[in-house]
């Protein structure tokens, strides 16, 4: 080994310990809800929107999608939450890309503009609007 990559190991390491923390922060919150069962009571605390108002939010049925996907039961992650499930596949791409970009010393950068932002929001308001009309009862958590 030279010395340039006798240095360069360090600097690659102190680099990643920022993405390595998000992961082990992700990993352990996860590692509770598996653990955890959100489907018995008395766990977790009820969504107050479907509490006061009986209207899913896009986050309903969260925890038990993220349960249901530390088990590996795909299929009820979704019935459950499919944004959520979605959400944890983007997660784990950006993390990935994050975390080589970090390690070969360039930034990540995301900037999104208006149309993506708003773009985001509708998607979210249009998946708050179906699952809570007749006929998107099969996205009910």
């Amino acid at each position: 080994m030279t010395a340039e990559t006798e240095s360069a190991a360090p600097a690659v390491l102190t680099r990643l310990l920022v993405p390595a923390g998000v992961l082990a922060s992700v990993v352990g919150a996860f590692a509770y809800v598996g653990a955890v069962d959100p489907n018995e009571p008395g766990h977790y605390p009820a969504c107050p929107l479907l509490r006061l108002t009986g209207i899913y939010c896009p986050g309903c049925g969260g925890l038990r999608s993220a349960h249901a996907f530390v088990h590996g039961d795909f299929t009820a992650a979704l019935g459950a939450n499919a944004m959520a499930v979605a959400g944890y596949v983007l997660f784990a791409v950006l993390w990935t890309v994050w975390a080589i970009r970090t390690a070969r010393g360039k930034p990540l950068r995301i900037e999104w503009g208006p149309v993506q932002l708003w773009s985001v929001g509708a998607l979210i308001a249009l998946f708050t609007l179906v699952r809570n009309l007749p006929f998107g009862s099969w996205l009910h958590p």
